[in-house]
This record gives structure tokens, sequence and C-alpha cells, in this order.
């Protein structure tokens, strides 16, 4: 098998209690920008980005000018900075999500940055609040940079499958709730009402989309590590289509199509292999559903119109 610096092994196994650990952290952070940012369309405005040492909320509003935070998985710290030139830092080391949660609240206050949230978790089962939790405090440095590694050259993919796309499309951005980095295309039509949906969930899919991901996985019904996608609404035929590589599948628990990561890091091509599904998966959801492609695609080569 292949190895690869960019595309280091990510058994779920391993690093699970980093990893339930590291998704409370990061839901603390992406609250506080949530919390300060303008709103915009899909809550586009409170994700977190990859960037060259590790993920960061990017400027972020307030009284005094901005600031952001910003996690790094290279020196494994934490840095708040403000427009001001002030900043704030602590180590990323073993500590209890309810030590986080006050840590970071207290630098965040005593740099005159006036923010509270809501200190309950999101998109996870049995949520305890941030400050009462005191179960996960595992922080394994190696499989955060690992991760954060990983992050590097899957988001290096999406962005380049982003460029074929000039119809409306999101960033390559992190979702915090979720724990998984994606990026989604759309068709530029409303999508039918979603009867029962909560707000959330009505905002983040008021419109058709096609998106692609990469997510830890959940060790039941997505065992390991994976890369996703789906179209919302699902047009018929789309779980029968035949998507490259062969490796990849349809889960009908998730109403996805998944390419392990372990099937992508062992190609000799990890980014084809993975462009490849990006850009089959995607024309997949675009035929079915009638997309106008001439209209929303730069033409590349391998994209095919049938």
């Amino acid at each position: 098998m292949k190895q690869s610096h960019s595309w280091p092994a990510l058994p779920l196994a391993e690093w699970r209690d980093t990893y339930a650990t590291l998704h409370m952290w990061t839901q603390i952070v992406g609250k506080v920008r949530l919390a300060l940012s303008p709103p915009i369309n899909h809550f586009w405005g409170t994700t977190l980005y990859v960037s060259a040492r590790g993920l960061t909320t990017s400027p972020i509003p307030y009284a005094k000018g901005v600031f952001e935070i910003n996690f790094d998985f290279i020196a494994h710290t934490l840095e708040i900075a403000t427009s001001l030139g002030e900043s704030r830092a602590f180590r990323l080391i073993p500590r209890t999500v309810a030590e986080f949660y006050a840590e970071l609240m207290g630098a965040v206050h005593s740099l005159g940055i006036d923010v509270k949230v809501w200190p309950m978790p999101v998109e996870v089962p049995r949520p305890v609040r941030f400050n009462l939790d005191e179960s996960h405090a595992a922080y394994d440095s190696e499989y955060a940079h690992r991760f954060w590694q990983i992050l590097v050259s899957a988001g290096t993919v999406f962005w380049e499958f982003r460029s074929r796309f000039i119809g409306k499309v999101s960033p390559v951005h992190f979702f915090w709730g979720s724990f998984d980095l994606a990026v989604t295309r759309f068709s530029g039509r409303r999508a039918p009402e979603r009867p029962g949906a909560d707000p959330i969930t009505k905002e983040a899919y008021s419109h058709e989309v096609i998106s692609v991901g990469f997510w830890p996985g959940d060790g039941e019904i997505v065992k390991d590590a994976a890369f996703y996608a789906y179209a919302a609404p699902e047009p018929a035929g789309f779980k029968e289509r035949q998507v490259r590589p062969a490796e990849a599948f349809y889960g009908k628990e998730k109403n996805e199509f998944f390419l392990m990561y372990d099937d992508v890091r062992s190609s000799d091509s990890p980014e084809q292999l993975l462009l490849d599904f990006c850009q089959s998966t995607y024309e997949a959801g675009a035929i079915l559903g009638n997309w106008d492609r001439p209209n929303l695609e730069r033409y590349t080569a391998g994209a095919t119109n049938a």
C-alpha cells in the first residue's frame, strides 16, 4: 500500500475519545462565531475553515474591531487574536470540556469581547452542557494532527472540484455541529418544503443541492472515516446510479454515497480518486435532477453529460 504523509491512517478506534472531545471543543468555538457573526444563507457564517496550521473561525466582528480563534494542530495551542494586536493562548492538552469552556470564555472576555453562547452541544446523542461535561477529556496530539492533515489534503481536492462550478457554491468549510468538511453546489432552484423540519434544516436545504464531504465516521453505520456525497432532494434513480470509483457504494441508512477513506489513502493517486468521486456523484445528481449544467459548469476534461 502506498504510504503518504498527506493521507495518514485515521482508524476511528484509535482516536474515538479525542474525536469526541475535539468535537465539543470545536462546537464551543463555533458557537462564539455563531453568536457574533451576521447571518449568512444556509448558516455559512457559522462554520470553521481549514488553515495552514489547523482550523480557524476567520475574522469575527465585535465592538472594537474583529477577532479570530485559531486551533493550531502543529503547536497544539488555541489562540484568540484581535485586530487591536492583543491575544490570548493556551495549550491543547487532555482536559475536560468544562475546563476548556471556562478557559476559552475567560480568555475571550478578558479581551473585552462581550459574548454569550448557548452552552448545549448540538447534533450529538445525550448532550451535556459544556460547563458540566467532565467525561470528555481526551486529547491525543498525534491524531489531532493527522485529522487536520486529512482536512488539508481533502480540502485541496474540494477546492479544485469547487472551481469547476460557476453557479452558486459554498466555501469549503468545516461544520462543527456534524464535525465534517464539505462543499455544496446549488442548482439555483428552490427545493420543496420539508414538513416538520426544524428551522436549521429548513434553512440548510431551502434550495436544491448536491454536496460532498469528509467525515470521521460513527463506528456504527459508517465504521471508519469516509467521504460522502448526497443530493437533496434526491432525484429518482440516484441511489442506483453507477459512480466512480468502483469502491464507492450507496448507504441506504443515510441516503448517501460513500467512499471509505482507507480506499483513498491506499490508492496510487488519492487526489484523482477523490476528485472522480466528487465529479461522478455530482453528475449523477445533476443529470437525474435536470440541472442547467451548461450554465452552471466550467468545462473540464473528464466531465460527462449523460
